[in-house]
């Protein structure tokens, strides 16, 4: 076994999401797959929001935002989305990682374009809660970050 890798059991879901799978289907024909740091700290809580930005106000007919859950435990829609993209961008909050590993993990041979939000923007590094930091404060370093992945897509062409 690999010792820089960890086996994760994760027991295969029982139930299915119709409106997962109608969003997967909604958003297939989009090139650019966007996953995302999930996290309950500052950073995290950045990234997420970054993400919500870049898919939802800034290029919307670009890109899909991706459910990192949902795309790492079962097979199926979500993961598609990262498997078929044209592109994949992985807004992750901080330097570990999480979402791009999560997902090489079971989408094999995956390379996202890894951007570290919290490289962005700056803030007292020190703070580590998302209830650290003011609201109004934690949006305009998400729209930053969102602002400087948007530039970084700017050759991309929209579907259709």
């Amino acid at each position: 076994m690999n010792e820089s890798a960890e086996v994760i059991r994760i027991e295969k879901p029982q139930n299915t999401c119709k409106l997962c799978d109608e969003y997967a289907a909604k958003h297939a024909h989009k090139p650019i797959a966007v996953i995302c740091c999930e996290g309950a700290c500052l950073r995290g809580e950045i990234a997420r929001r970054a993400a919500d930005i870049l898919c939802r106000e800034l290029v919307p007919k670009l890109t899909a935002r991706i459910c990192l859950g949902g795309a790492f435990t079962k097979e199926g829609g979500q993961r598609d989305l990262v498997r078929n993209a044209e592109h994949v961008v992985a807004v992750e909050g901080c330097y570990v990682l999480c979402a791009s590993r999560m997902l090489k993990g079971v989408v094999e041979g995956l390379e996202p374009e890894i951007v570290i939000t919290d490289k962005l923007y700056d803030f007292d590094r020190s703070l580590f809660g998302a209830d650290e930091l003011p609201n109004h404060e934690i949006n305009a370093h998400a729209r930053a970050a969102a602002l400087q992945v948007a530039t970084g897509l700017a050759g991309w062409d929209a579907p259709g």
